[in-house]
């Protein structure tokens, strides 16, 4: 699974960025309605992803935080419900926080029946999960009919698979499968929070405006921002792990170092190999300072600790320092140090105060370590954008201001695009309540490339970075190789292939308007007049 948000981003989570901001100096910005949204829902909901993991194993532990570990996560759910409510009302914001913590309370009942051996009750809370999904799927389309129900609680299943997988992983000992299961299921609600920012832009397209900043730009903010939450997330819980001397230590250490690798992956994608190594070697150096931290805290050594301590304050002048030098204009060591300082003060606040069972500061302070690194994400992404402007730019970005129509009518053959009439051979018809037209001329009035397999009656509609593909005589085809509902079979007459018009203009964007009178619709939407076609469509 983009916004005007501004309640929304600083009700719900202060998105404020408080670094210097590059962004009023330069051309392009990473900052707009629609990404602040964007960002928002990612991050609540991977910080779910994240809280939930950490409470089901202490559930199952038996450990003494696990009540405060429940209660961020609750909290967690309070935010998310605010940001609801901030779009769709009061109302909206109750209904959508009695079925989000219903579905907390599933992973509970999972946990307690796991540790009373009551397989009865296991299989009951996967029931109650299982069910959950089509429930809160039916309650966002009923808020946005843009968001399918179907298409949600199959979302809300692969979460519910994920979250099961890294507990039982936990539970049997497999800690790297645990591990594993816990960082997709945080990329699978970063995901799922995109889908959402996405279909409620498309709801509200005046309040949630994409004005000031590029779609390169907003994806490059929400990969730095989601991976750099991750690892504040991580190193919390790595850092339980070894003060407690857990035997899942060295796995929760390894995901923290395989956030590593992808963060480095990104900078590297931007600043070239050898950047990219110089950047891992800085950043796991600052991890295994914070792994001499608790080993120190564990040998009750205070003098290893405060030169631990000294270090990691050093090392944000050293970070900093690496930064200016890629990209001097925009990146200050002076200010990159000073936004590196509160990252280590909550990570040591979070650890220390769990070392001394101050368990409600602790989670207190795990949140704001997990929303700071979104801040540093943003610093990173403004200042990166602001030195590589045609990389993270749309140079043929569409004008919201420049609508696109085509007009087509029930049984005839003529279609018009833009005041533009052409023939087509064969003619929109209606069966079994569904209207459908042919793919080709579909295709080359939106602008998308079709490509046709006789053998297999398979269609392929390549439309931007998509894949539709579409099979003949299916009721259901791929997007990106996952599957989805079409509600009618595709089929062929007249020699083409025939699909239902409805369901494919709405999954590509398009306003779908049905008149009555004269049995005619209008497709729109709002986009650049070029298109390119492919004239081998069948």
């Amino acid at each position: 699974m983009k916004p005007m948000i501004k309640t929304f981003a600083t009700a719900a989570l202060g998105l404020t960025l408080i670094f210097p901001t590059m962004a009023n100096a330069h051309t392009y910005s990473i900052k707009s309605g629609s990404s602040d949204l964007r960002i928002t829902l990612e991050s609540l909901l991977g910080e779910h992803a994240e809280l939930a993991v950490i409470a089901m194993q202490k559930g199952i532990d038996g450990a003494a935080d696990f009540n405060d570990a429940a209660s961020s996560l609750l909290a967690n759910g309070d935010d998310l419900s605010a940001a609801i409510g901030s779009v769709y009302g009061a109302d909206a914001a109750k209904a959508f926080k009695g079925l989000w913590s219903t579905h907390i309370g599933f992973f509970v009942d999972y946990v307690t029946a796991t540790a009373n051996k009551d397989e009865a009750g296991r299989k009951s809370a996967l029931d109650k999960l299982d069910k959950y999904g089509p429930d809160f799927g039916a309650f966002l389309e009923s808020a946005n009919p843009n968001l399918k129900a179907a298409d949600v609680a199959e979302g809300l299943k692969a979460h519910v698979s994920q979250l099961i997988e890294a507990f039982d992983d936990y539970v049997n000992k497999d800690y790297a499968g645990a591990y594993k299961a816990d960082r997709e299921a945080y990329s699978h609600m970063i995901h799922f929070g995109h889908v959402l920012a996405d279909a409620i832009v498309k709801q509200y397209p005046d309040k949630f405006t994409n004005q000031g900043a590029s779609v390169a730009s907003v994806d490059l903010r929400s990969a730095l921002d989601g991976l750099l939450s991750e690892h504040g997330g991580l190193a919390v819980l790595a850092m339980q792990k070894g003060i407690n001397g857990a035997p899942d230590f060295d796995a929760a250490a390894g995901a923290l170092l395989a956030n590593s690798d992808d963060l480095t992956a990104a900078i590297t994608s931007v600043y070239g190999a050898d950047a990219g190594k110089a950047f891992k070697g800085l950043w796991n150096t600052h991890i295994g300072f914070f792994v001499d931290y608790v080993k120190a805290t564990a040998a009750k050594d205070e003098t290893k600790r405060k030169e631990t301590l000294d270090k990691l304050n050093q090392y944000g002048t050293d970070f900093g320092a690496f930064l200016e030098g890629a990209n001097p204009d925009n990146f200050k060591t002076a200010d990159i140090a000073g936004a590196l300082k509160p990252h280590v003060a909550q990570l040591i606040s979070a650890f220390d105060s769990y070392v001394g069972k101050n368990y409600k500061q602790t989670y207190a302070s795990t949140r704001e370590a997990y929303a700071h690194m979104a801040h540093t994400g943003d610093y990173l992404a403004t200042g990166i954008v602001a030195q590589f402007q045609e990389k993270f730019h749309d140079p043929k970005a569409p004008s919201m201001s420049n609508t696109m129509k085509i007009w087509l009518k029930i049984g005839i053959s003529n279609i018009t695009i833009d005041d533009k009439s052409m023939m087509m051979d064969t003619a929109p018809f209606m069966w079994e309540g569904s209207t459908y037209i042919p793919l080709r001329f579909l295709a080359e009035g939106i602008g998308a490339n079709v490509t046709w397999d006789q053998a297999t009656q398979t269609a392929w509609v390549k439309a931007g970075n998509d894949t539709l593909t579409f099979w003949v005589g299916k009721n259901e085809m791929e997007v990106n190789g996952m599957k989805k509902e079409i509600g009618a079979p595709v089929v062929l007459k007249d020699g083409r292939t025939q699909v239902p018009l409805r369901f494919i203009t709405e999954l590509l964007g398009w306003d779908v308007a049905w008149n009555e009178a004269d049995w005619s619709i209008t497709l729109s939407k709002a986009m650049e007049k070029s298109m390119e076609t492919e004239t081998h469509m069948h």
